[in-house]
C-alpha cells in the first residue's frame, strides 16, 4: 500500500510540474495562479466519480426523448383518437427500439463532446449532459407523447438550435455574467443550498435513486421503497412500504458505505459504493435484480443489451433531422423557443455559480469566477451541437458536485468525465445498466454535503432570509432550478420594494428591525452596465 501511495505521488509531482501540469494549474505547476490540492490523479479520480454519478442520464434521458416519437412516423391508417401512442403499428414500434438506441448514442456522445469542451476551456470541474426536466418539456409539451404535441420533433429541434446561438451572443454581451453579479448574495448561496436538497430528493425518488420516496394521489409526496410489484401506474406504493432489496441495497452500500469510508477519508468512497452495488444488481434472479423476468418484458429487454456488453450503434434516425421550413408552426415555435431560453438562462447560469463556488472559485468582490464568458459560450455551443445529434438542450449537471467533493478542482475532471462518457457510446450495454439505486445514495450524500453552506446566509434580517428560504424550498418541490430561482427573486422584490417604499415615504423614520444587517445590493454590480464590469 506504502509503495502504491509512493508512486501515485511521484507521477502527481511529475505530472504537477510539467505543461501539462501548469495548463490546469496543479499544484506544484509553479503557475502564478496554482490552485491548491489539486493532483493530477485526485482529477482523474473525480472526473470517474462525476461519470459514474450522472451516468443515469445515458438511460434515462433516451427513455424520455423515446417517448417524443421522434422521427418514427405512425401508419397514416390507424386512428390516432382511438389508439393515441400508435401501440398497433409494429413498424412505429421497432422504430421506437431503433430510436431509442440512438438516443442512448447521442446522449453519451454529447455529453463527452460537451464536458470535455467545457473542461479544457473553462478548467473548471463541472460536466454537461442533456439537462432533466427540460427534455421532460421537450418531450410531453413541445413535441408530446410519441409526436401529439403542439409542434413536429423535427421543428423543436430548431428552436434548441437557434436557443444555443442566442445564448452565445448574450454572454459574448455579458449579460449572463451581468444576471450572476444582480442575484441578492443570500439568494446565490440559497440556490446551492437548494441544488443539494434537489439532488437530495433526486436521489431518493424511484427513476433517478433509491425509490424511498415517490408522488402520491391524496398528499404531495409519500413513503415508498416497495417492490415494483406493489407500484401503481403513477410509481405510488399500495404496500409493501420500504420493503424493497434493492432500496437496502442501495441504502447499506451504495449509501452506509460510502459515508464509512469518508469517515475515515478513503479515496474513491463514492466510487467504490456505486460499482460494488452495480455489480451485486447484475445477477438475474435474484431479489435485487437490475434485470428481472418481468411481464413487461423491460427486464428482458435490458438484460439481452446489457450482454452485449461492447456494441456500437450508429445514429440512424436523430442526426442532423432539423426542418427549417416553420411556417406552419411558427407561433408555437416562438413559445418553444422562448421557453428554453428562460428556463435554461435560469437554470444553467444558476447551476455553474453554485459549483463555481463549491470549487472554491468564486471572487466574492466580483462575484464572478475565471473564464465564466468561455462558460457559457461553451455551454451554449454545446446545445446546438446537441440538437444536431438530436437530443434536448444540454447544461450544466449539478451532479457534478459529487466529483468536486471527491476532490475535483480543476477541467481535468470534467475532460475525464467526458471522456467516460466517450467510451461509453462503445460500452453503452454496461454503463446503462447502472441501476438508479447505485447513484442513488451519493446523491443524497452530496446533498448532504451541500448543505453546510445554509449558515451563510443571511438569516439576521427577515427581507433577506425568506427570499433565500423560499428558493431553497422551492427548488426541490418545483423539481426545477429556473422556478426555484424566479420565486426567490420575485419574493426578494416584492418585500424589499415594499420596505424601500415605505422608508421613502415616512422619510426613513419607519425602518425594518436589523435593517443595518442587510446584505448589500445594487441594481448595477460592477459598473453602470453589463459591458462595464
Amino acid at each position: 500500500m506504502e509503495a502504491l501511495r509512493n508512486v501515485g505521488n511521484a507521477i502527481d509531482d511529475y505530472v504537477g510540474k510539467s505543461t501539462f501540469g501548469r495548463m490546469f494549474r496543479l499544484e506544484g505547476s509553479g503557475h502564478e495562479k496554482e490552485l491548491k490540492n489539486t493532483r493530477f490523479l485526485r482529477e482523474i479520480r473525480a472526473g470517474v466519480t462525476t461519470f459514474f454519478t450522472m451516468s443515469y442520464i445515458i438511460a434515462v434521458n433516451a427513455l424520455i426523448l423515446t417517448d417524443s416519437g421522434a422521427t418514427c412516423k405512425c401508419d397514416s391508417s390507424i386512428d390516432r383518437s382511438i389508439d393515441p401512442p400508435c401501440a398497433s403499428d409494429p413498424a412505429y414500434n421497432q422504430c421506437l427500439t431503433e430510436i431509442n438506441r440512438d438516443f442512448v448514442v447521442a446522449t453519451s456522445a454529447i455529453s463527452g463532446f460537451a464536458s470535455f469542451l467545457f473542461g479544457f476551456f473553462t478548467n473548471l470541474p463541472v460536466a454537461l449532459a442533456p439537462g432533466m426536466g427540460i427534455n421532460a418539456y421537450f418531450t410531453y409539451q413541445v413535441v408530446g407523447f410519441h409526436g401529439l404535441g403542439k409542434i413536429p420533433y423535427e421543428i423543436a429541434l430548431a428552436a434548441v438550435f437557434i436557443e444555443g446561438f442566442i445564448f452565445i451572443a448574450l454572454s459574448l454581451l455579458g449579460m449572463r455574467q451581468w444576471l450572476v453579479k444582480l442575484l441578492p448574495h443570500s439568494i446565490k448561496i440559497a440556490s446551492a443550498v437548494g441544488i443539494g436538497l434537489f439532488l437530495t430528493l433526486i436521489g431518493l425518488s424511484t427513476t433517478a435513486g433509491l425509490g424511498a420516496v415517490s408522488g402520491a394521489s391524496s398528499t404531495p409526496m409519500d413513503l415508498a421503497g416497495c417492490p415494483a410489484a406493489f407500484r401503481d401506474a403513477a410509481g405510488a406504493c399500495a404496500s409493501h412500504k420500504m420493503q424493497d432489496p434493492a432500496m437496502w441495497l442501495g441504502i447499506t452500500l451504495g449509501g452506509m458505505l460510502i459515508t464509512y469510508l469518508l469517515m475515515f477519508n478513503f479515496k474513491a468512497a463514492f466510487l467504490i459504493g456505486i460499482i460494488l452495488t452495480s455489480i451485486v444488481s447484475w445477477p438475474r434472479n435474484t431479489a435485487v435484480t437490475y434485470f428481472p423476468h418481468d411481464p413487461e418484458g423491460s427486464g428482458d429487454a435490458k438484460f439481452d443489451f446489457f450482454k452485449k456488453v461492447v456494441a456500437f450503434h450508429p445514429l440512424q434516425h436523430t442526426l442532423n433531422v432539423i426542418e427549417w421550413n416553420l411556417s406552419a408552426h411558427a407561433g408555437q415555435f416562438a413559445l418553444a423557443l422562448f421557453t428554453f431560453l428562460y428556463v435554461d438562462i435560469i437554470d444553467c447560469t444558476g447551476t455553474l455559480y453554485s459549483m463555481a463556488r463549491i470549487s472554491g472559485v468564486v471572487d466574492d468582490s466580483t462575484g464572478d469566477f475565471p473564464r465564466s464568458t468561455l462558460a457559457y459560450c461553451t455551454d451554449a455551443f454545446s446545445i446546438s451541437i446537441g440538437a444536431l445529434l438530436g437530443v434536448s438542450p444540454v447544461t450544466a449537471f449539478i451532479e457534478s458536485s459529487s466529483g468536486i467533493m471527491e476532490g475535483g478542482r480543476t477541467g481535468l475532471t470534467a475532460m475525464v468525465t467526458g471522456i467516460c462518457f466517450i467510451i461509453s457510446i462503445f460500452f453503452a450495454p454496461i454503463f446503462a445498466s447502472i441501476p438508479p439505486w447505485a447513484t442513488g445514495g451519493t446523491l443524497v450524500i452530496v446533498g448532504a454535503m451541500m448543505m453546510r453552506q445554509v449558515k451563510v446566509i443571511n438569516w439576521d434580517y427577515i427581507g433577506d432570509a425568506v427570499p433565500a428560504f423560499v428558493t431553497l424550498a422551492f427548488i426541490p418541490f418545483s423539481y426545477s432550478i429556473a422556478y426555484g430561482l424566479i420565486a426567490g427573486l420575485l419574493c426578494y422584490v416584492v418585500i424589499n420594494t415594499m420596505v424601500w417604499l415605505t422608508m421613502k415615504i415616512s422619510g426613513n423614520r419607519a425602518m425594518p428591525v436589523n435593517y443595518e444587517q442587510k446584505d448589500y445590493w445594487t441594481w448595477l454590480p460592477g459598473g453602470v452596465s453589463p459591458w462595464f464590469v
